[in-house]
């Protein structure tokens, strides 16, 4: 058996929870294998709405391992608050792996996350402000404290020391970390409810998951691997420097989660019918009109995790073939389709213009010269309740596909489990 990767091919949000809950019966074992709480990953099922943050999206499925893998950086006190949510559907304790390789996010380095973010002003990434980017800092400079390090005799030692070392950091930038909330909580109270979810840390399933992975994968099991965010957030390949701190590409499940780059299978590659961002950074297709206020509005597009409303634009098909190579992405996923159910004409952009040059070539920095050329399409008019596409919408769809030289897996037509079409096997 191969692992399979589901990850998303634009910059996050583009429905990765629900496409991984509707592919989980194919699968024994899913594991997240990047990121941290800056993600969310909205599952909707049974009338049920969760929105998941560090655990797998495959935790609703009954029979189903879920990893959290060592690539992946934790907060105890989010991810405690989230099983105990997620624990009133489903037996979360039983199903549920932790690596103890991965790293905690503490207290502080979500004061770093502030601090930085007010140091740098009009040019600010745009953080979630949940300590993502110092703990990934800590991390490769070999810093960090791990999930292994709860059951060591001198973790409270190592705490402090680390924990004493970030805040003399925030103190020498002159940050005034007094406002500052975090969950709702000032730094002080947040530290105390932090401590007490490492407790309870401690009695969860914490294990070597990259054995786990191995292990089910000799023995004939199916694996998935969840990513979060999204391609053009990969601190390499992304629009740097308005990244993710981690590999959000396929490359990242190989040392997320401790899996041989032979031993990948298939890849599902997710995007929206149209594109969203959020936080700052170049959006080539971005629309500040009144359509792109619409797909807004229609879509829901308010960050899971954040709140904060999504820029909107139409697709970019330039970006999406660059993130179908950098994945090898096998299958193709559309969502969010009845987003642009109505419109009479929708647009894709196939090429860049770059100081009167037009190519579909991504340059080293995307940035305010490019102009995206668009082509046109006919809209569809139709309900989904039939179960099948409209005219107008499969030659979207066949248009993206021919763009991309891949076929499509899913279309997703709403946020249920239940509205989604699977073409394939």
């Amino acid at each position: 058996m191969k692992v399979d990767v589901l990850l998303g091919l634009q910059w996050g949000d583009e429905g990765k929870g629900k496409a991984v809950d509707v592919l989980t019966p194919h699968y024994d074992v899913v594991a997240r294998f990047q990121g941290g709480p800056n993600a969310g990953h909205t599952l909707e099922f049974e009338g049920h709405k969760m929105v998941l943050h560090t655990i797998p999206s495959g935790i609703f499925r009954e029979n189903t391992k879920n990893v959290i893998g060592n690539g992946v950086i934790i907060d105890p006190y989010v991810m405690c608050q989230e099983i105990k949510e997620a624990s009133q559907y489903t037996d979360v304790r039983s199903k549920l792996f932790v690596s103890l390789k991965a790293n905690l996010i503490l207290p502080t380095h979500r004061l770093l996350d502030h601090a930085n973010e007010a140091a740098m002003g009009s040019k600010k990434i745009g953080s979630t402000l949940k300590g993502i980017g110092p703990t990934y800092t800590d991390k490769t400079a070999r810093n960090g404290i791990r999930v292994g390090d709860l059951l060591l005799p001198d973790f409270d030692k190592k705490y402090r020391a680390l924990r004493d070392a970030h805040l003399r950091r925030v103190e020498s930038m002159g940050f005034d970390f007094s406002d500052v909330r975090m969950e709702g909580m000032s730094f002080a109270d947040y530290e105390q409810a932090w401590l007490a979810a490492v407790e309870q840390l401690r009695g969860y399933q914490l294990v070597s998951t990259e054995y786990l992975v191995n292990n089910a994968l000799a023995d004939g099991h199916a694996v998935l691997a969840e990513g979060a965010q999204g391609t053009l957030l990969d601190v390499d390949f992304g629009t740097y420097p308005y990244v993710t701190s981690s590999n959000t590409i396929t490359a990242g499940a190989c040392s997320g989660l401790g899996v041989a780059p032979g031993n990948i299978g298939r890849v599902f590659g997710l995007f929206k019918a149209y594109c969203t961002r959020v936080g700052t950074g170049v959006f080539p297709t971005e629309l500040f009109d009144g359509t792109g206020e619409y797909m807004r509005k229609q879509g829901q597009e308010f960050g899971a995790t954040t709140k904060r409303p999504r820029r909107c634009g139409w697709m970019d098909l330039t970006l999406l073939k660059y993130a179908c190579m950098l994945n090898g992405v096998t299958d193709l996923i559309m969502m969010k389709v009845d987003v642009l159910n109505g419109f009479d004409k929708v647009k894709v952009c196939t090429d860049y213009q770059i100081d009167g040059q037009v190519t579909r070539e991504i340059p080293f920095r995307i940035d305010e010269r490019i102009q995206p050329v668009y082509t046109e399409l006919e809209g569809w008019k139709q309900p989904f309740e039939s179960g099948r596409l409209a005219p107008a919408l499969e030659n979207y769809l066949h248009f993206v596909e021919e763009y991309l030289g891949r076929k499509t897996y899913i279309v997703s037509y709403g946020p249920d489990r239940e509205e989604t079409l699977v073409f394939g096997k």
